[in-house]
């Protein structure tokens, strides 16, 4: 069965620092939270939709390709 490319990877910014990088399927809620808890901070959404298994490797190895 072939995977769904329906998670995203992002990373919160505050200025040009990052810092947060996280997976997720829904980044507009993502960005609310972020925002929510840190009002200075904007989400960068990092390449385009990828499988969950793909987005948890990335985010695994601290968010570099």
């Amino acid at each position: 069965m072939k995977e769904h490319r329906d998670t995203y990877k992002y990373q919160v910014k505050v200025g040009k620092k990052v810092i947060y990088r996280g997976i997720t399927k829904d980044i507009d809620r993502r960005a609310a939270e972020h925002k929510a808890r840190q009002p200075d901070s904007h989400i960068v959404q990092v390449g385009r939709r990828t499988t969950r298994d793909s987005a948890r490797e990335w985010q695994r190895r601290g968010g570099k390709r």
